[in-house]
């Protein structure tokens, strides 16, 4: 099987029709909390890179072994250690918050520094005198977490991005058992943030999230499912920021989804009362084709009422407007899902 073309670019005048301009191709998986095959578009054995919607799976190690009761974490904080954060007073707080509780600084961070997110999405421009930290990069929550595994197992945290640390060795080897694949079977690469990341089956993210949103009734991982995805789906605010994908699609849940976007085009979101986890990756990469294929995923598979459209909308085939504001052309998706079950 191979990838589809999910969606598309036009142009044109509104008197002359809107002809494609671009096809951007990709796949779709949705399965049930079983791994079963329930729809697909394209190849939903897709090997995909997770970037960030890795994040609650590689916080695992730390919830299996109690780390956020031992360090007084609170749910907030729990968010954060699977957040794509933008950067907002809140995220900063709550960063140093956990690195306070763990007796490490903001130096001890190994995810580089970046700009924060909130800027890029709010359309806001930084102050003219702006400096950044670790601290602002969207992947320090995430960061704070694997320096916590370090303290509470007493190892040392220096080069904890490394493969070869013990850190990453456990993450590795949780993230194989949980999605029951060999290690050798989950391909590394470097992420945005140095640490290691794992290419999966698209189908196997997919089950991931499934599982993610059954929470506490996951027959493998019950409470520390529980505890992410209770924490993901409270504070929303803390995985992503404002005016992010996450926040939106996670409102729009009202609480029933868990939503975790990556780098590169990819989307997964788990759907507690449908037992179904979903997950979408466009093949070039290209971030602003993925949001119309993730609507048209949640539109076909019924779960859009109209409270959730109307908060959905800006996403279902948005304008591509010029600099002076003229509508050029729109972004639309091009697909249907195929029933596999």
């Amino acid at each position: 099987m191979q990838a589809i073309p999910l969606v598309a670019t036009t142009r044109g005048y509104p008197d002359s029709g809107t002809p494609i301009e671009n096809v951007h191709w990709g796949s779709v998986a949705v399965v049930d909390t079983r791994g079963r095959l329930l729809w697909s578009a394209g190849d939903p054995g897709y090997p995909t890179f997770t970037r960030s919607a890795l994040k609650p799976f590689q916080a695992l190690p730390f919830i299996l072994a109690d780390g956020p009761a031992r360090f007084g974490f609170t749910q907030a904080e729990v968010a954060l250690l699977c957040a794509s954060h933008s950067g907002e007073a809140i995220h900063l707080d709550g960063v140093r918050s956990i690195l306070d509780k763990i007796g490490c600084e903001p130096g001890h961070l190994e995810c580089g520094c970046a700009a924060p997110l909130h800027y890029e999405f709010t359309g806001e421009k930084p102050p003219p005198d702006a400096t950044w930290t670790l601290l602002h990069h969207n992947c320090s929550g995430k960061h704070a977490g694997f320096l916590a595994w370090c303290r509470l197992h007493g190892i040392p945290h220096a080069n904890y991005v490394d493969r070869g640390h013990p850190l990453q060795q456990a993450i590795r080897a949780t993230l194989a058992d949980t999605v029951g694949l060999p290690p050798g079977r989950m391909p590394a690469g470097i992420d945005g943030c140095s640490a290691p990341n794992y290419a999966l089956p698209l189908s196997s993210l997919a089950h991931l999230y499934a599982r993610l949103a059954h929470g506490s009734a996951d027959p493998q991982l019950g409470g520390a499912m529980g505890i992410l995805s209770e924490a993901m789906t409270a504070r929303p605010d803390m995985v992503s920021g404002l005016e992010r994908t996450d926040l939106h699609y996670m409102n729009a849940g009202g609480g029933d989804w868990v939503a975790k976007v990556g780098a590169d085009a990819v989307q997964a979101i788990g759907v507690r009362s449908a037992g179904i986890g979903i997950a979408i990756k466009i093949a070039d990469g290209n971030s602003r084709a993925l949001h119309p294929a993730v609507v048209a995923v949640l539109d076909q598979l019924g779960l859009l009422d109209g409270a959730r459209r109307a908060a959905l909308e800006r996403y279902r085939q948005p304008a591509i407007k010029n600099a002076r504001g003229t509508v050029a052309g729109d972004i639309r998706p091009l697909f249907t899902l195929k029933r596999e079950a």
